[in-house]
């Protein structure tokens, strides 16, 4: 029996440009698992045209309902679910987002069966798939490029306006800072994405020790992960487990950090029982010195007090004066912050984006969805099946219910 994969055409808006699998993957595919046929929705807005997938004698067609499985990126808008598909995609439901109740109703009511991208885990809890790590390239540039834009010191393309990666990186020769210090919050994937693009523009690394204690002539970063600037109320060292099981047993010396900082890139996880990363009262001390914030998680009103809205790749900045807590005009004041808030980052490189994402898709996904799920991959991301919620989404219930 063949089975049938068709790459959905994205139809949430902002359009994404993003795609599961590239058209060179999709051959790749064809060759592991010669029982199955891969076909391609027309759309006008990828960033693999349908001609690159026609030209690797690819279907790409208007009509792709007698696929079984169906993949896209972004949410599928409800009119356009089919009944009785088995569909991954990030759905966007797992921590109750209300503006996506109604697709998940939709799914039950359809008997669809959602395999959600964000839920795709090994044994340990580790996500199998995601796009952190170009989030983390892209902001960190996002952050150089607004900082740089701010202080009138260099000029760089936008990400967007860069081919791939490989572009953006040669783009980051352009980069000429003086002695200023920057900060990276954060250890996973979207902290390394970040530190490719640093060390890239040959920003020296440097331990947190060094950063606070020491001088320098040349620009630096220091990397801080959370026992670097928590401590624990009650005294005694710092212990990861019980941070992550109790945040709220736990402060945050940040404050300690921030003077001298000129550039924040915020890349680390935030539990809303954990302390904020600083305060208002905090940024408007004499000492506070930071003036740029990329901030690549995208909280809003999350551990940063200045991400009070996401910003748009269109419009990718905006100021917030710490004094009154508002958006104020750009570059209009000098307390001022600006920040750098694009929720959706690896959209800037949507070729590259989308090639690392595939291949993570063929090495650690298709083989469970395909021919046996043996170590439970596919059935632990699987929020919804056969018109009801799986036992470990059970407690997505009153989401679904409205109650």
């Amino acid at each position: 029996m063949v089975i049938r994969i068709g790459l959905i055409r994205e139809g949430k808006n902002p359009p994404d440009k993003r795609v599961p699998f590239t058209p060179d993957q999709v051959l790749e595919i064809h060759q592991l698992f010669p029982e199955v046929k891969v076909m391609v929705e027309k759309s006008p807005i990828r960033c693999f045209p349908d001609q690159e997938y026609a030209d690797f004698g690819i279907d790409v067609t208007e009509n792709i309902s007698d696929c079984q499985i169906l993949m896209g990126i972004k949410e599928v808008p409800v009119q356009q679910l089919i009944d009785d598909k088995t569909y991954l995609f990030f759905s966007h439901t797992i921590k109750k987002q209300p503006y996506n109740r109604k697709l998940l109703q939709a799914v039950l009511e359809k008997r669809i069966k959602l395999v959600d991208y964000e839920a795709l885990k090994d044994t340990q809890g580790n996500r199998l798939v995601a796009f952190g790590r170009y989030a983390g390239i892209v902001g960190a540039y996002n952050g150089l490029w607004a900082y740089g834009k701010k202080h009138k010191l260099f000029s760089l393309r936008r990400a967007f306006e860069c081919f791939d990666v490989n572009d953006l990186k040669l783009e980051l020769r352009k980069v000429k800072l003086p002695p200023v210090k920057i900060i990276l919050t954060g250890t996973g994937r979207v902290a390394r994405g970040a530190m490719e693009t640093l060390d890239t523009a040959g920003i020296r690394k440097i331990s947190p020790q060094d950063y606070l204690n020491k001088t320098f002539q040349e620009p630096v970063y220091v990397q801080l992960g959370s026992g670097d600037y928590h401590f624990r109320k009650e005294g005694g060292v710092f212990n990861r487990a019980e941070f992550h099981a109790q945040p709220d047993r736990y402060g945050s010396r940040f404050a300690d950090f921030a003077r001298g900082t000129s550039l924040l890139i915020a890349g680390a996880f935030w539990n809303p029982k954990a302390p904020l990363l600083f305060s208002r009262d905090e940024m408007c001390a004499p000492d506070f010195t930071i003036d740029t914030i990329a901030d690549v998680t995208c909280d809003i009103n999350g551990s940063l007090p200045s991400t009070i809205r996401a910003s748009s790749i269109a419009e990718p900045v905006y100021d917030y004066d710490p004094k009154t807590g508002k958006e104020v005009a750009l570059h209009s004041s000098k307390p001022s912050v600006t920040v750098m808030a694009i929720d959706n980052l690896p959209c800037e490189l949507p070729r590259s984006a989308s090639e690392e994402f595939g291949r993570d898709l063929i090495d650690r996904i298709l083989k469970p969805l395909l021919t046996g799920d043996q170590d439970g991959i596919i059935a632990r991301g699987t929020i919804a099946d056969q018109g009801r919620l799986t036992q470990a989404f059970s407690y997505l219930e009153d989401y679904v219910s409205g109650t």
